[in-house]
């Protein structure tokens, strides 16, 4: 864009409105509809033929840096209001300070107008007022010992009560060789269907169960995640009968540990090849902008248990939503009925949006979504596999209060929360040893929830 346009890296405006196109972009055919549809919720439950001819979207901008997100014309799936704001919130702490190595974006008052049902205008991106980090993300590798795992299926009567007799005898069997290793392993009982079998007979009291036992194990060498997946592998011999599909693995785990390098010790190079030769650029980057404020967080951030501060504006409603009606009041209802969400992750830390269908919403939702409410909802999610047995319990909450943060943000311009929860995701993606690595599923966790909103 700063090439085609002209604009100068000195031009924070423009660099923020173009930060918010590359932004809203970024996961593709997440912003046309991909992602979005929800049977059951009757504000997305899109018809499954309109994704087989998703469009990825475009940004039309201009030099004055008037944004416009389009898809193509007549293409399946949808671009609203809707699909932006989950998009925009999509992997963003503070909202007010939203850092790109360009400029630290501002998207509190952001809005979004639909001209079409393919395109929407995106407005309200502005530059902090930090403006530009003074330094820039590192990430590198880090070695975090040896996983091993396996899941086993088990159908018909009493299966749970065989999966957890067998979840049993591989933590026995593993202590037995390595004394100590059983707590480094968790387990889950997941599935549906996995077996692909079914009752037949419709006079047999219940159909039947077919249900997966996985576990997973996090060594500090390879010896131990080897020795585990034999001991996994022995259910089939030495297990509760009927089990099968056993599948078992063992890996190197790698943590990618963050850190932040000061921008003078960054260094860029382009090289340009034509007509057999080569032109190359070496510059530093502090040459190119100039303006440069820490990229420690804002001192009047929302603390961590304290009442948050919210203020209304009831400006900008989105033209679909304005037909609809308030949820109800004074009963209790699932929040699928007041909002729709989207979680994103950022190594150990999780956010998630809560987007109300009505803007009038927003006020009720904030009196009900308060960082204890928060904690209380996701914190069985944490895998406190160093706490295992009840009489640990006062020293798991304690850990939970200790390293569980939260922080709720308002956004204005969509009428919408930003909800941050610090240390959640046992390590991030890259050791977290949860199915749902990523915390993908928590936006709907959190949807599942009954609330009873005021007045």
């Amino acid at each position: 864009m700063a090439f085609e346009l002209g604009w100068n890296w000195d031009e924070l405006q423009l660099l923020a409105q173009g930060s918010l196109a590359g932004h809203l972009l970024e996961c593709g055919c997440q912003l046309t509809g991909g992602y979005y549809m929800h049977p059951g919720d009757k504000h997305r439950n899109m018809s499954l033929q309109n994704l087989l001819d998703l469009s990825l979207p475009f940004a039309e901008v201009t030099f004055d840096g008037t944004v416009c997100v389009a898809k193509a014309e007549g293409t399946g799936g949808v671009l609203n209001f809707s699909t932006c704001a989950e998009q925009l919130l999509y992997e963003v702490g503070d909202p007010s300070a939203y850092i790109t190595p360009d400029v630290i974006v501002d998207f509190r008052d952001v809005t979004f107008q639909p001209l079409s049902n393919s395109k929407v205008l995106c407005s309200g991106a502005k530059p902090s007022p930090e403006s530009v980090p003074q330094k820039l993300l590192l990430l590198r590798s880090k070695d975090s010992g040896w996983k091993g795992w396996g899941e086993i299926s088990y159908g018909g009567y009493e299966s749970m009560q065989r999966a957890k007799a067998a979840e049993f005898l591989v933590r026995a069997w593993m202590e037995e060789v390595y004394p100590g290793l059983r707590n480094n392993i968790i387990s889950y009982i997941i599935g549906l269907d996995s077996l692909k079998a079914a009752c037949i007979d419709d006079i047999l009291p219940k159909p039947s169960e077919d249900i997966r036992l996985r576990m997973d194990g996090l060594f500090e060498k390879e010896e131990h995640a080897i020795q585990f997946t034999r001991e996994f592998t022995a259910l089939y011999t030495n297990g509760p009968a009927g089990g099968g599909g056993i599948s078992t693995g063992c890996k190197k785990e790698i943590f990618l540990e963050k850190g932040l390098v000061w921008r003078e010790h960054v260094h860029w190079q382009i090289s340009m090849g034509r007509n057999n030769t080569v032109t190359s650029t070496n510059q530093n980057i502090s040459d190119i902008i100039t303006n440069e404020k820490s990229l420690s967080p804002k001192s009047d951030s929302p603390l961590v248990g304290k009442e948050t501060k919210y203020s209304s504006n009831q400006e900008s409603i989105p033209p679909e939503t304005r037909l609809s009606t308030p949820a109800p009041a004074g009963q209790k209802i699932t929040l699928y009925d007041v909002a729709h969400s989207r979680a994103g992750d950022k190594g150990k830390d999780l956010n998630f949006s809560l987007i109300p269908h009505h803007p009038r919403d927003i006020n009720r939702l904030k009196m009900i979504v308060t960082p204890q409410w928060v904690k209380r909802v996701l914190s069985p999610l944490l895998n406190l596999s160093s706490y295992p047995n009840p009489e640990d319990m006062g020293r798991r909450e304690k850990w939970v209060d200790e390293h569980v943060k939260v922080e709720i943000y308002e956004v204005k311009g969509i009428h919408s929360l930003n909800v941050v929860v610090r240390n959640i995701l046992d390590g991030g993606v890259n050791c977290s040893r949860r199915i749902d690595r990523h915390g993908k599923t928590i936006s709907d966790v959190v949807l599942c929830q009954r609330v009873v909103l005021p007045p």
